[in-house]
């Protein structure tokens, strides 16, 4: 496995083509893709997170084979990547997810819901005006955290709520190329300190990622040392 810092050209930044294929979620997720992928056919082996770092895209990325450079607009750093994990290790994290619970209806049909609209909709059903909700950094905060928490009994570690900031709540609407829905996205942002609790499987968690929307940039979860 690599793990990659991939981040735009200075001089790339003037292009239009360049902020042309920025203009949607979707647009940018085939130009992560055409950095990782060699045909069509092949199925997305890897995971990914854009930030703005100094006004331009940065794409951090774990993948089992090598970025290429195709376009030449990037400035890429790339290094093995098999972090050694142990029961009880304290590790700083950030995680980009997309906080959805998957509940199954009458029909028999799956629908993913967000869990922060799900709180609200709680609310809602209490009886509360909105005056008497709780701020909406709280709702997104505990929401968040309780879907974490979840989420890390299944994939090898575990988290404190005082340990953990869940915050940067955003909400996005986007049609694919020749699409005739919009797809919707909701995400969370995540920084914190997590405990490994089996590290095979929290491994498995760090390649394959967390939660789902993996291939619009949500799941890759990036570690260091607690402390440091």
């Amino acid at each position: 496995m690599y793990l990659s810092r991939i981040r735009l050209r200075p001089d790339a930044a003037g292009k239009r083509e360049f902020w042309q294929a920025m203009g949607s979620e979707y647009q940018a997720h085939h130009m992560v893709w055409d950095l990782f992928t060699d045909s069509p056919e092949r199925e997305r082996d890897f995971l990914y997170r854009v930030e703005d770092v100094d006004g331009l895209p940065t794409i951090y990325a774990t993948c089992r084979r090598e970025p290429v450079n195709r376009g030449g607009m990037w400035t890429i750093e790339t290094k093995p990547y098999d972090p050694i994990l142990r029961s009880g290790q304290q590790l700083a994290f950030v995680l980009r997810a997309n906080p959805v619970r998957t509940k199954c209806d009458e029909k028999g049909k799956h629908h993913r819901h967000d869990v922060v609209m799900e709180a609200k909709t709680r609310l809602k059903q209490q009886g509360r005006s909105r005056e008497e909700w709780p701020p909406e950094p709280e709702i997104v905060g505990q929401a968040g955290f309780a879907w974490l928490a979840t989420r890390g009994e299944a994939n090898g570690f575990s988290v404190a709520e005082g340990d953990v900031r869940a915050d940067g709540y955003t909400q996005r609407r986007f049609r694919k190329r020749k699409g005739r829905h919009d797809i919707s996205l909701s995400t969370i942002d995540y920084t914190g300190i997590l405990t490994v609790t089996d590290p095979d499987l929290f491994k498995v968690a760090l390649f394959g990622g967390i939660g789902p929307a993996k291939g619009f940039g949500c799941g890759l979860m990036m570690v260091r040392p607690a402390g440091r």
